[in-house]
């Protein structure tokens, strides 16, 4: 054999060894796609595995943390975190009314009503704002809630109170805070007025005296007001944002009010308020009826100014039960939003109840859209969605 002939069978050899690899990395791409073997998951169902009532979603350093009301929190708050929304893991309690600030009172009704945290990132500092029973009650009021503020270096806390008392008190209890952070640098904090001791006329508690259903409707109003720089206090007086509908006739009176007319409770709410915008639009979401009930739904409305007026929305309830469309889902409520970690996705995050959870609240979040003042949630969902979008 001479030189001439040797040359190909080495190329032929080459070339077959460059087939062999590139055929074992196809195969392993596809036969692999993720390790050990399991499959890569690529949907997510609701409920999230997540027993939490009113759940908010922050976002930092490319983590998710979520806090809500309850999951075995003793007498405070617990934080879980996730890195794409859907899969969480429990961060343990990063709230205690005792610590050295604490202002609140633990053996007040509702185990001193550990409610609504949220938590907001400012210059490096995490802010915790909550409701609680508030210690000084010399009237001995069944319903003393305030709303504090807490401090931590960490998302996961320990979050430590900025001072020994509420933020401020208007003079009534006040419950489910919010805060937005506006393009100016002002922000603003939106809280519900509690229905205690807040009797109100309108056509509903005429129809509900008329039928012998209860002698008075006490209400829930949403107010926003200015808060200081660095959270000691507010500016201003509150400006009174959203209520219940005092007319029969008024388009949203039917949904807001189904808690009296199904004669559950003689209470109409508005509370669990979060205020996002979009362009020049503000857009503030809320939530009617009676928390522990089956009609508990989510509305909005919107604004040109974070402190309104606000207009309800014509396609008032966004979100609301399920079960007359032969689904199992009720107590739709307490939403906050989150993007998914490309950002282009929006969610709604909310808690419910379904047939299998009972009495208990779990999580759910579904896709919602946003555009030309118009709100869209795609929920409530129990079925296997895409999981959120991703880099």
């Amino acid at each position: 054999m001479n030189r001439t002939q040797e040359i190909p069978m080495a190329m032929i050899k080459n070339l077959l060894l460059l087939l062999v690899s590139f055929s074992l990395v196809c195969y392993q791409s596809t036969a692999q796609p993720s390790q050990n073997g399991v499959p890569a998951q690529t949907t997510y169902s609701n409920p999230l595995s997540v027993q939490f009532g009113d759940p908010f979603v922050l976002h930092t350093k490319g983590k998710y943390y979520m806090y809500g009301t309850g999951a075995g929190a003793n007498k405070g708050f617990v934080a879980y975190s996730s890195n794409n929304l859907v899969n969480w893991k429990r961060e343990g309690q990063v709230y205690f009314h005792d610590n050295p600030q604490g202002w609140s009172d633990p053996d007040a009704k509702w185990g001193g009503a550990y409610w609504a945290p949220e938590v907001y990132e400012v210059k490096g500092k995490y802010y915790l704002f909550y409701s609680a029973q508030w210690k000084v009650n010399p009237t001995h009021e069944e319903e003393n809630f305030r709303i504090g503020v807490a401090v931590a270096d960490k998302p996961t806390g320990p979050f430590i109170d900025l001072a020994n008392k509420p933020i401020f008190d208007p003079g009534y209890p006040i419950i489910d805070a919010n805060v937005f952070f506006d393009t100016n640098g002002k922000a603003y904090l939106y809280y519900s007025r509690c229905c205690y001791k807040h009797p109100v006329e309108s056509e509903v508690a005429d129809l509900a005296r008329q039928n012998g259903w209860f002698n008075q409707i006490e209400e829930s109003w949403v107010y926003g007001v200015e808060l200081k720089p660095d959270f000691s206090g507010v500016v201003g007086q509150p400006v009174l944002l959203l209520r219940p509908p005092v007319k029969l006739d008024d388009k949203q009176s039917e949904w807001e009010s189904r808690s009296v007319t199904a004669r559950e409770v003689n209470r109409r709410w508005t509370e669990g308020s979060v205020t996002f915008r979009k362009g020049n639009t503000y857009y503030m979401m809320y939530s009617a009826n009676y928390f522990g009930g089956q009609h508990y739904a989510i509305g909005y409305a919107t604004a040109r100014s974070p402190l309104g007026p606000y207009k309800k929305a014509a396609n008032n309830p966004i979100v609301a039960k399920n079960t007359p469309n032969g689904g199992s889902v009720t107590g739709t409520g307490h939403n906050s939003i989150a993007y998914s970690p490309d950002r282009k996705e929006m969610f709604c995050v909310y808690h419910a109840r379904t047939s299998k959870t009972g009495d208990e609240r779990v999580v759910f979040i579904d896709r919602m859209e946003v555009g030309q003042g118009i709100i869209k949630v795609l929920g409530p969902t129990t079925t296997p969605q895409k999981l959120p979008s991703s880099q």
